[in-house]
């Protein structure tokens, strides 16, 4: 039985929602952690370093200003220790997709130097030895030493080898909850945002040193001889009116007067002080006209480089089957969470959005109420100080002043003997 007029136009609609919803049912999450029930089962601990006795562990936990108390993450534990742990997901390409990459640090410690990133690893990757020496595909995450560095990595692996992006990306350094976001497209070209804001964008063929540039500069070019760089010039038709150059540039002072006291025998003929002149206007000009043969500001020209070989596959990974936490921190106290791989940068964003809605706020509030206690303890400990302090000088002040009273009655007491003994002689 075939469709009827009235029942085809529902039929079409039902149709075309069901179209444009298609593409969001081939998305695909390859890693969603938020370290719930059963995280352990899902990550292997790294015995890398541990026979060294530098290896660190992870604490589980929300933190001590959580957003949500029951939204914990792993958080670096021991001082002064590597931290490695990883994830085997299922194996991945990126290949005529979009990579997402997202995961949320908050690094409550004064972290003085350490490293709060996080790496998809490639091939057979042995997760008990996972370390800093375990070849990695991205690099992705803040790096933090003194107030100099506050690096964001963002290195890619191409052929074996490591690219750092060249720009200078800068990552968060308060003791909030950050979400960290790189979007990597089938172009070549990428994003990444702090807190679903764009800190950055542009193309892996310019912002990294992989492949040649695709355009050079002419090497010794020279501006050609009948280039015009002049945006504007003098007024052919402008001529400088008669007697321009004769204007002088003071006059005497019309309203000036001889003072009454003025002797001419003594001090000469009186004239005028010099002002001035308003109908002065300096050295003539010609006024300015656009220059009809303009050809701009000279540039070195631009040619194809030579050594320039496409690669259309410039942005593909090797196939990811890890994704692996491994940094070194002079003090502990980083917590990772949300870790997101995913090829829909749409739903990454409604992670950030859905946290930052439901405990940003109360997050800072007791992170603000964490700060002022703390400030009170350092107040309280300063007070004790400075008590202890004034107590020890004053007990010092006490005994060097009982000494030197015993010091000066020594002194007196020998010097009335010797005056006696001088007395008897």
């Amino acid at each position: 039985m075939g469709l009827t007029q009235n029942k085809l136009k529902p039929f079409c609609l039902f149709l075309f929602s069901l179209l444009t919803l298609t593409p969001l049912a081939f998305s695909e999450i390859f890693l969603e952690e938020h370290f719930e029930g059963g995280w352990k089962s899902r990550w292997v601990l790294s015995d890398w370093k541990r026979n060294e006795g530098k290896a660190g562990t992870f604490k589980h936990t929300a933190g001590k200003w959580p957003g949500d108390p029951d939204n914990k993450g792993i958080q670096t534990y021991n001082d002064a220790k590597h931290y490695a742990i990883s994830a085997k997901i299922p194996e991945f390409s990126n290949k005529n997709r979009t990579l997402v990459v997202q995961y949320s640090v908050k690094i409550e410690q004064d972290i003085e130097c350490g490293g709060a990133y996080i790496k998809l690893l490639s091939g057979y990757v042995n997760q008990k030895q996972f370390g800093g020496d375990t070849p990695y595909s991205l690099m992705f995450g803040p790096d933090i030493c003194g107030t100099q560095t506050k690096k964001l990595h963002v290195i890619i692996s191409y052929q074996g080898q490591n690219y750092p992006i060249k720009k200078d990306l800068e990552c968060e350094t308060d003791k909030l909850n950050h979400f960290y976001t790189f979007i990597l497209r089938p172009d070549a070209s990428y994003s990444v945002l702090v807190d679903n804001k764009e800190r950055e964008f542009g193309s892996m063929y310019t912002d990294w040193d992989i492949l040649p540039p695709r355009k050079i500069k002419v090497k010794n070019a020279k501006k050609p001889v009948d280039w015009d760089d002049r945006e504007y010039i003098d007024d052919p038709e402008d001529v400088k009116p008669e007697g321009f150059d004769s204007i002088p540039r003071q006059i005497p002072d019309q309203k000036a007067k001889e003072p009454e006291d003025w002797d001419e025998e003594e001090n000469g003929l009186w004239e005028p002080p010099m002002i001035p002149n308003p109908a002065y206007k300096g050295s003539w000009k010609a006024k300015k006209i656009k220059n009809p043969n303009y050809k701009g500001k000279w540039k070195n020209p631009w040619i194809d480089n030579p050594e320039f070989e496409d690669d259309p596959d410039l942005y593909v990974l090797k196939p990811i089957r890890y994704a692996g936490i491994e940094v070194w921190q002079v003090k502990a106290g980083s917590i990772f969470d949300n870790i997101l791989i995913s090829d829909d940068p749409e739903y990454a964003r409604s992670m950030v959005d859905d946290y930052f809605a439901q405990h940003r706020e109360s997050e800072k509030e007791l992170f603000a109420e964490a700060e002022k206690e703390k400030k009170a303890r350092e107040d309280e400990e300063a007070r004790i100080a400075r008590e202890e302090g004034e107590r020890r000088r004053k007990e010092r002040g006490d005994r060097y002043g009982h000494r030197d009273r015993r010091h000066r009655y020594k002194r007196h007491h020998r010097r009335d003997y010797m005056d006696d003994y001088h007395d008897e002689l």
